[in-house]
């Protein structure tokens, strides 16, 4: 149980990290408001993999990585409008 939230945490991180290189411009998000997100979009995209039956697969799970990333750019993007203009926490 441990194991699977640091992994989450792990995951979610380099997701969310992945996300703010891929929106465009400068996002005024600190880093574990961005570790959040990643956390929140590599959950809510396991969610979801499942729910269509795309989350075990032999190998690596691409499309669930997909929707995680996905998510975590929508994410950031989202984010990133909101804090707009109140400079880094």
């Amino acid at each position: 149980m441990l194991g699977t939230i640091i992994w989450a945490i792990i995951i979610g991180a380099v997701i969310g990290v992945i996300a703010r290189l891929i929106v465009p411009g400068r996002q005024a998000m600190s880093w574990w408001l961005t570790i959040i997100v990643g956390v929140v979009a590599a959950l809510l995209g396991t969610l979801i993999a499942q729910a269509i039956g795309v989350a075990t697969t032999p190998g690596v799970d691409w499309i669930e990585l997909a929707l995680q990333l996905l998510l975590a750019v929508i994410g950031v993007a989202i984010v990133a409008r909101m804090t707009a203009g109140r400079g880094r926490a």
